[in-house]
């Protein structure tokens, strides 16, 4: 006969607000976000999107764009 733990009859969503509660008694309210943000996928396709924003853009103007802001900085 096979045993079955408790945790494996509670709904998706009973276990979402049992591990919040968890994290938060654990990290803190700051630290359960920092935590659970890690997990995050965001959106969209960063490669395709990266690709796009450096295209044409040389070494050069890199540098050139770092040190303008950098100068720019208190």
């Amino acid at each position: 006969m096979a045993t079955h733990r408790a945790e494996e009859y509670y709904t998706d969503n009973a276990i979402r607000k049992m591990g919040i509660k968890a994290l938060t008694e654990a990290l803190g309210p700051v630290g359960m976000a920092r935590f659970i943000r890690q997990f995050d996928q965001g959106e969209g396709d960063y490669t395709k999107d990266r690709a796009a924003w450096l295209d044409g853009i040389t070494m050069d103007e890199i540098m050139r764009e770092l040190a303008e802001r950098r100068k720019e900085q208190p």
